[in-house]
């Protein structure tokens, strides 16, 4: 059969031809450039806990070496901390939960990894020099001509569109992509230096030294290995040049200002302009033919991060397109990565869109409201936490996928929808891993949550119980899945069975083993019973 074209080799494009290679999906993908990426140290990303998870699996390198862990964050309005957070595991200083510590990571060391992986993948093979130019498809595959030196016609099964904002894919299919321009601007630098908070990322707004300029300001300081810090100043509206010595000055008042003396010795490594766009491609999927990242979305004001949301785009779509390759026509289910995906981004735009006139709007008011500044600096910190409205991964709560009336279905801590949390859990085999360790293989996942299961070998309790009637009832159902067994999970009663999607997102979570609730769950999750070749034939005439 042929393979998938993936088109664009940025770390969308190379995350979802790893995903589609672990699920036994052969892809091909077009990269216009020379397969090489410009080390850019002020071009970085933020990435959650789960899809930094994501990447370690698909690359194999543990990318908390090459990136850097915040160990705290703190927040900052003129002299007073507003809000401070240690990841330590536990407790948030102030109230709440601190959660797990974001992944700030160079966007080109990223990729190096995804290309390095892609290069030992036997599933893969990435074209440089190839520029998309023709998209034609037909009913059993799609072609794609590229130009330039290596220019030659291309077949696929499906095509994905990962080629960033300006995206020749979504322009051949004529997809619309509305939204606002330049929502935020930011001159940004990066350089190494010593500051007060080792490995601990701030925000400050409104400093007092900044005395100059149209803005009071508000500067945001990433650290990086090595000593290295990433540095965004937000930019007043408008389209002003930034030149390098406003952007030298910005850099010498911050860190006299940070360190409480003269500017403290620093090597400034790169420097450039982050402006902000937040669009919304109206489809992402025509016939064969998706979108995907910057392609079908741009975000990332408030402290958002947008490749977090592409990566996720990919592994959403990449169990969806490993199904229909293998198994034939899921069209149901290829329908559901727009829904899924396209409502989680719109919601988060929408509530940055309502966000933004409060943080920003300044004046009138808000100024003098009590309490108000503490809310716009918890609503800032959950944007670049990844927490909240604005940064909190997206549950397909009401997903087309999501099965409907299931008698024992019961509550746990996990909506239905959302990712899953990465408990240990007991493997076929014997072994303890983590539940995201057996995630991406294009199985569904069984959890039984079995307490005292974990201080006994699996020989002695496999046999026993429910062990027997749920292996049964895995056995049988209409997909391959996996049955893993786990000591507790957050919410969840002893007994309970939880059914896990591919990606990570719960299903649901059953009253104990209920064969028939489970199988149509899984087929549910499925998109409805798969068709024949006939009948999906029959359904496009």
């Amino acid at each position: 059969m042929d393979p998938v074209i993936v088109v664009g080799a940025g770390p969308v494009g190379l995350t979802l031809a790893l995903a589609l290679a672990r699920q036994e999906v052969p892809s091909v993908v077009l990269d216009e450039g020379p397969g090489k990426d410009e080390p850019r140290p002020a071009r970085t990303v933020v990435l959650r806990e789960d899809t930094a998870a994501l990447m370690e699996r698909l690359t194999g390198v543990p990318l908390s070496e090459a990136g850097c862990r915040w160990a705290g964050w703190r927040s900052l309005r003129r002299k007073q901390v507003m809000r401070e957070v240690t990841f330590d595991g536990t407790s948030e200083h102030a109230s709440g939960e601190a959660g797990p510590a974001p992944l700030h990571i160079a966007q080109h060391v990223l990729t190096g990894a995804l290309r390095a992986a892609c290069a030992e993948a036997r599933l893969v093979k990435v074209c440089v020099d190839s520029r998309l130019d023709t998209v034609e498809q037909e009913p059993s595959g799609v072609t794609a001509h590229t130009r330039g030196t290596k220019g030659t016609w291309w077949r696929g099964s499906h095509l994905v569109g990962c080629d960033g904002p300006r995206s020749t894919v979504r322009k051949l299919l004529d997809i619309r992509f509305p939204g606002r321009t330049a929502v935020e601007r930011h001159a940004v630098a990066a350089l190494r230096t010593e500051l007060p908070w080792e490995d601990e990322a701030l925000l400050h707004r409104m400093p007092p030294w900044r005395t100059s300029g149209p803005s009071a300001g508000e500067v945001t300081g990433r650290p990086l290995p090595d000593g290295v810090w990433r540095l965004d100043w937000l930019l007043p509206p408008g389209k002003d040049l930034v030149t390098p010595e406003l952007l030298v000055a910005r850099v010498r008042e911050t860190l006299a200002g940070w360190t409480g003396g003269p500017t403290p010795p620093y090597e400034l490594l790169d420097t450039g302009v982050h402006t902000v766009h937040h669009r919304l491609a109206r489809r992402w999927r025509a016939g064969r033919v998706f979108l995907a990242g910057d392609a079908a979305h741009l975000l990332g004001a408030l402290g958002t991060q947008g490749l977090d949301e592409g990566l996720r785009d990919a592994d959403n779509l990449a169990w969806k397109l490993a199904l229909a390759w293998h198994h034939g026509p899921h069209e149901a289910l290829l329908d559901s990565y727009q829904a899924e995906r396209r409502a989680v981004v719109a919601a988060r735009l929408r509530a940055a869109d309502q966000a933004l006139p409060l943080v920003r709007g300044g004046g009138g008011l808000r100024a003098v409201v009590p309490g108000s500044a503490r809310g716009h600096d918890a609503l800032l910190t959950d944007g670049h936490l990844g927490r909240g409205a604005l940064g909190a991964p997206g549950a397909y709560a009401t997903s087309p996928l999501a099965p409907r009336h299931l008698e024992a279905e019961v509550p746990v801590d996990t909506a239905p929808g959302a990712p899953v949390a990465d408990v240990r859990v007991t493997a076929e085999d014997g072994s303890f891993v983590r539940l995201r360790d057996r995630l991406g293989r294009g199985a569904l996942l069984v959890v039984l949550i079995a307490p005292g299961t974990g201080v006994w070998e699996r020989k002695h309790w496999v046999g026993a119980g429910l062990m027997p009637r749920l292996a049964a009832a895995v056995t049988a159902l209409p997909h391959p899945a996996e049955l893993l067994v786990a000591e507790s999970y957050p919410g969840a009663a002893a007994h309970s069975v939880l059914l896990v999607r591919p990606d990570g997102h719960l299903v649901t979570a059953l009253n104990g083993v209920r064969p028939a609730d489970l199988y149509a769950a899984a087929e549910a999750t499925l998109g409805g019973p798969a068709k024949t070749e006939a009948e999906a034939g029959a359904g496009a005439r």
